[in-house]
C-alpha cells in the first residue's frame, strides 16, 4: 500500500498534464476549429464579443438621447426602484434594488418611460460606455431587417420558400421546398436541432462553427414545417443567408444603413463573425453595442416602427412580429423572433430575450421600456420583475 499512493498521485498529475496540454493546444486552433473553440472557450460568455472577429455596425449623426426626467418624475417614480421584496427573490423581507441587481450578476439596467430615462445603472464592471452582447436579442434585429427587406422589395414575403434564396438546400433535403420564411421566423421549420452540450452538438455548431454558411445548410428536415415550435438556431442562420443574398449586403452593413444610423445610436456597434475567413455574421447571437442604444431599438417597436415621424419598419411587420396569434404560427408566445407575455391579461406586452438574461421589455400602454443585460443569469425571473415594476410605475403615475 505504501507504493500505491505515489503511483496514484503521479497518474493524476499525468492526466492533468494531458488535459492541460489539450486545452492549451485547443487555444492554438480557435480561429478555425469548432471543436477547439468548444474545448478552449467552453460555454458562451458575455465577453465573447472580444473573442470573435467582428464587422462594425456604424452609427451616424444626429445622435438621439433620451431626456432627463423632470423633478416631478424623479420624485414620483423614485420608490419604484427603491427595493425588491421577498416575493421577487430578495434576501430577507426587502433588499435594496441596486444591491439586488449587483447580486444577480447584472451589467446594465435601464427603465425608460415617455422617453425619460427613469433609471440607469451599471454593475459588475458594466458602464454606460461599455459593450454588451445581445445574444438572442440579435434575432429580433434580424427580424426587423426581414420586414424592411420585404418593404424594399428585396424579399417577396414571409410565404416565400427559403429555397427561393438558398436553393442548395434542395440537395440536402427536397422537403426544404416546403419551409417558408414564416416557419424560420416563428421557430417552426421542422429542421432537426439537438442540444447535447458536446463539442459536436447542433447547439455548439451554430455558436462555434467557423463557417456558419455551411452550417446553415447542414441539418436535415425531420418533420413538416409549421406544426411544432422548436427553438432552433439554424433558423436565424438561414434568415441571415436570405438577407445577405436578397439585399446583396453584409447583414451588419444593412443593419447600419437601415436601423443603427437612423436610430441615432451613440456608438458604433459590431456583429461578431464566425471567422475571418468566412466573414458571416453570427445571426443567432452576435450583435454587440451599448445598453442605451439597444433601448432605442425597443423604443422603435414601442412606436410601431415609426421613429420621430420617419417610418423605419412597417407597422404591420411590428404587429405581426409581436402579437398574440396562433392562426399561422404554432406558439402563442413566440412570433417573428420576438416573445409575447401571454400571462398578461387585457394588455400586449412583448420582449426580445437572450442567454444570460439579456432583455428588451416593452409595455406599450405605459409607454415603458425595461432593458437588462447581464454577465450571467442566476435570477431567471426578469419578466416577473419587469411586470412588478410596471405595476409600481402605473400606480405612481396615477397617484
Amino acid at each position: 500500500m505504501t507504493g500505491l499512493a505515489p503511483r496514484i498521485a503521479f497518474g493524476a498529475l499525468g492526466i492533468a498534464a494531458v488535459l492541460a496540454g489539450g486545452w492549451g493546444a485547443a487555444h492554438l486552433f480557435t480561429a478555425s476549429s469548432q471543436t477547439a473553440r468548444a474545448i478552449a472557450w467552453m460555454d458562451s460568455d458575455a465577453d465573447d464579443w472580444k473573442r470573435f472577429p467582428s464587422r462594425p455596425v456604424a452609427n451616424a449623426p444626429p445622435r438621439f438621447d433620451f431626456r432627463e426626467p423632470t423633478e416631478d418624475e424623479r420624485h414620483r417614480y423614485a420608490l419604484a426602484f427603491k427595493t425588491v421584496d421577498a416575493a421577487l427573490g430578495a434576501y430577507g423581507e426587502r433588499e435594496d434594488f441596486g444591491r439586488f441587481l449587483e447580486r444577480t450578476d447584472t451589467l446594465a439596467f435601464l427603465a425608460v418611460k415617455d422617453d425619460a430615462l427613469l433609471y440607469e445603472d451599471y454593475f459588475n464592471g458594466g458602464s454606460h460606455d461599455g459593450t454588451v452582447t445581445a445574444f438572442s436579442v440579435s434575432k429580433s434585429f434580424a427580424s426587423a431587417l426581414v420586414g424592411i427587406a420585404i418593404a424594399d422589395g428585396a424579399i417577396g414575403s414571409v410565404e416565400d420558400p427559403v429555397t427561393k434564396y438558398v436553393p442548395e438546400l434542395l440537395a440536402k433535403d427536397p422537403r426544404y421546398a416546403e419551409v417558408r420564411l414564416r416557419n424560420l421566423l416563428s421557430m417552426a421549420s421542422g429542421i432537426r436541432y439537438q442540444e447535447r452540450g458536446t463539442p459536436w452538438s447542433d447547439d455548439t455548431t451554430v455558436y462555434y462553427a467557423p463557417d456558419l454558411r455551411a452550417a446553415a445548410i447542414s441539418s436535415p428536415i425531420v418533420e413538416p414545417p409549421g406544426q411544432r415550435f422548436l427553438y432552433n438556431n439554424y433558423n436565424p442562420l438561414l434568415i441571415g443567408l436570405v438577407l445577405e443574398r436578397a439585399t446583396r449586403r453584409h447583414v451588419a452593413d444593412y443593419l447600419s444603413e437601415r436601423l443603427w444610423q437612423p436610430l441615432g445610436m451613440e456608438a458604433t456597434g459590431s456583429w461578431s463573425l464566425d471567422s475571418e475567413a468566412s466573414g458571416f455574421e453570427k445571426m443567432e447571437s452576435g450583435l454587440n453595442g451599448r445598453a442605451i442604444d439597444f433601448a432605442k431599438f425597443a423604443r422603435l417597436y414601442l412606436h410601431g416602427g415609426d421613429w420621430n415621424g420617419r417610418r423605419l419598419v412597417p407597422a404591420a411587420w411590428v404587429d405581426a412580429s409581436t402579437r398574440l396569434d396562433t392562426t399561422t404560427d404554432p406558439a402563442p408566445n413566440y412570433q417573428y423572433f420576438w416573445w409575447v407575455n401571454t400571462k398578461v391579461k387585457n394588455a400586449h406586452h412583448y420582449f426580445a430575450a437572450g442567454k444570460h438574461g439579456q432583455y428588451l421589455y416593452v409595455i406599450p400602454e405605459q409607454n415603458l421600456i425595461f432593458v437588462r443585460f447581464g454577465r450571467t443569469d442566476p435570477y431567471r425571473r426578469w419578466v416577473e420583475l419587469f411586470e412588478a415594476l410596471g405595476r409600481r410605475i402605473a400606480t405612481a403615475a396615477s397617484g
